[in-house]
């Protein structure tokens, strides 16, 4: 019996290890689903976007899609979540050009037509690329709207805590995928083998723009509680608004985006108008 015993506890642990071993081998794998196929705008069905490219600081080539706008209105940078590709963005982005929005959207690397392959470190250097981008298309930092949605909040969060902004809209927020990952993962210690640990709760303090989060109150991808966790440290002016019954993704929720929209021409629009860089 005692052998039995021992023999099972060793198969225990050789599957747990192995089951540890898995997971920190193919984290990234698990974290990060890009659709490489590189899509029209037209082709979509966005054929108001115009496609450009950006060059990143470490030498990457991202594919990006552009609403110009209309004169003097918000101008939204947009960045996605960990799946797919920007076409899978395009009933969001026709709002934004139903309410004339300038939006700049950028396919992070790995992603859509972009090259590299995605990191922590890499999409950060992606959406400085895009923050670059806006300033050199001639808007100023008080129409642009920062918008990140699921692992792209946490991108979002980063940028607006090194660059001025009207706004940072977080559409299903966490707190820091470390966390997410330890919802996910209760049986593993993955707090400390985590590669791409997005620290929101790091970050949020640092950002000077107000805060709009909004969140699925049923959400089974990023719990609910992780965003509030996140809101509790935002600095002031902040809002939190919960979807009842909505799981993964609020933004377009019926009784959210109208609020979502009307918080964001309160704070970006009005703003002086330029006459943006056409190329």
């Amino acid at each position: 019996m005692a052998r039995y015993l021992k023999h099972a506890f060793a198969a225990l642990f050789a599957g747990y290890f192995a089951a540890l071993a898995g997971l920190v081998a193919f984290q990234r794998d698990v974290l990060f689903r890009p659709d490489a196929l590189r899509a029209d705008p037209a082709a979509a069905g966005l054929a108001e976007a115009q496609e450009t490219t950006l060059t990143t600081r470490d030498g990457e080539t991202l594919v990006a899609w552009r609403l110009p706008g209309d004169c003097g209105r918000p101008f939204i940078l947009y960045l996605h979540g960990n799946g797919g590709a920007l076409r899978d963005r395009v009933p969001r982005f026709r709002r934004f050009v139903q309410d004339r929005f300038g939006m700049l959207a950028v396919s992070y690397r790995g992603y859509g037509g972009s090259t590299g392959a995605p990191a922590q470190e890499g999409l950060f250097l992606d959406a400085e690329a895009a923050y670059a981008e806006a300033l050199r298309l001639g808007y100023a930092p008080d129409r642009i709207v920062i918008m990140g949605e699921s692992l792209g909040t946490g991108v979002a969060t980063h940028l607006a805590a090194a660059h001025p902004a009207a706004g940072l809209v977080l559409d299903s927020p966490y707190s820091s995928i470390a966390d997410v990952a330890a919802e996910r993962y209760s049986w593993a210690p993955v707090q400390y083998l985590v590669r791409d640990p997005f620290h929101s709760d790091q970050d949020i303090g640092r950002a000077r723009a107000p805060v709009l989060m909004v969140h699925g109150e049923n959400d089974s991808v990023i719990p609910i509680r992780l965003a509030r966790r996140l809101f509790d440290l935002a600095k002031e002016p902040k809002r939190f608004l919960s979807a009842p019954g909505r799981d993964h993704l609020a933004l377009l929720d019926s009784n959210v985006y109208p609020r979502v929209r009307d918080w964001i021409e309160a704070h970006a629009a009005g703003a002086a108008c330029e006459k943006p860089d056409a190329n």
